[in-house]
């Protein structure tokens, strides 16, 4: 360890807790600093898409429904993901701001995962709202309500928190005396912990409950309700009312296999064969900022309802121009 390393920890006679850590992106790739400027276009294109999609949900009353509730939760979360993981990472690695305050990292960590937690169990939400507009569409008005919706989006925040904060803390009570080099491209969870030199069977198995319920959980009820949802489409004679119903899953299903796709096949693939860091970087990066960029898109394109706001937004605007000059 050099001088400049040494520096760098805080000692007692116990415990070993590290300043700062210093996060080391990418290994000897040639011009990197092109996929940050990508990364950089990803995010405006990111913020823009799901501010659109925020402001219309909210100024257009026909989509204050419990289904575009969720909607809006999920374009929220992930405008507030994209923003918690970009903009630092492009100030880490653009500017070469390597460094960060141990504190920060914890936080760094924190609201990174939390958001990609929330977006899980919002599509698990979302699901359960199809499950209920196909297989029980006379009762879906009193069963998917605003309450009882609000209560599940409420839970997918409370319970991602209140785990988030457990891991951290067990973070937090580790012995940091190795090296401070973080092998990522933020303050990730499984890269942090395995530069301790104590006890870390806590914090693995901190890692695989949460690859259990925010991966694992979320996924298996969501094909749980398609499964439902294929029995019951069976049960329509009308090959038009079928695909017509189903119509309506389109979007959800994309969104799912946006979000849980690319995370699930880094998992085994890191399991399975040896994935080059530089790889797994990039893997990981695409993973956690291209679903926030495409799900508004997906919403936007693909859902008459948003399409049909989104023209009488423009209608109204133009009436209101042609008011203005007369």
């Amino acid at each position: 360890m050099d001088p400049e390393e040494k520096a760098a920890f805080m000692f007692n006679s116990t415990f070993v807790r590290p300043a700062r850590f210093h996060l080391g992106g990418f290994i000897d790739v040639p011009h990197a600093k092109y996929f940050y400027v990508f990364l950089c276009f990803v995010y405006i294109m990111t913020v823009l898409g799901n501010c659109f999609l925020l402001l219309v949900i909210y100024l257009v009353e026909s989509l204050h429904t419990p289904k575009f509730m969720i909607v809006f939760n999920l374009a929220f979360a992930d405008l507030c993901g994209s923003t918690a993981l970009i903009p630092k990472l492009l100030d880490t690695f653009l500017f070469n701001r390597r460094y960060i305050v141990y504190e920060a990292c914890l936080s760094y960590m924190f609201f990174v995962i939390l958001f990609g937690c929330v977006q899980s169990w919002t599509l698990v939400t979302m699901a359960f709202d199809r499950f209920i507009a196909i297989c029980f569409p006379l009762r879906y008005h009193t069963i998917v309500t605003k309450p009882a919706i609000g209560v599940m989006l409420l839970f997918s925040w409370v319970f991602s928190s209140t785990f988030l904060v457990c891991v951290v803390k067990f973070i937090d009570r580790l012995s940091f005396c190795r090296s401070v080099v973080v092998k990522t491209f933020f303050c990730d969870h499984s890269p942090v912990y395995h530069l301790a030199c104590n006890d870390t069977s806590l914090n693995s198995i901190m890692s695989f409950v949460a690859f259990l319920a925010f991966l694992c959980i979320p996924l298996i009820l969501i094909a749980l309700t398609y499964v439902c949802i294929s029995v019951a489409l069976k049960r329509i004679a009308s090959i038009e009312e079928r695909l017509k119903a189903f119509k309506t899953c389109t979007s959800h299903l994309m969104l799912v296999a946006i979000f849980f796709v690319p995370v699930i096949s880094n998992k085994i693939a890191s399991v399975v064969a040896y994935i080059h860091p530089n790889a797994r970087i990039i893997n990981s990066c695409l993973t956690h900022t291209v679903p926030a960029l495409l799900n508004p898109i997906i919403y936007s394109l693909r859902t008459e309802e948003v399409l049909s706001a989104i023209k009488k937004l423009c209608h109204r605007n133009t009436l209101n121009d042609s008011t203005r000059k007369w």
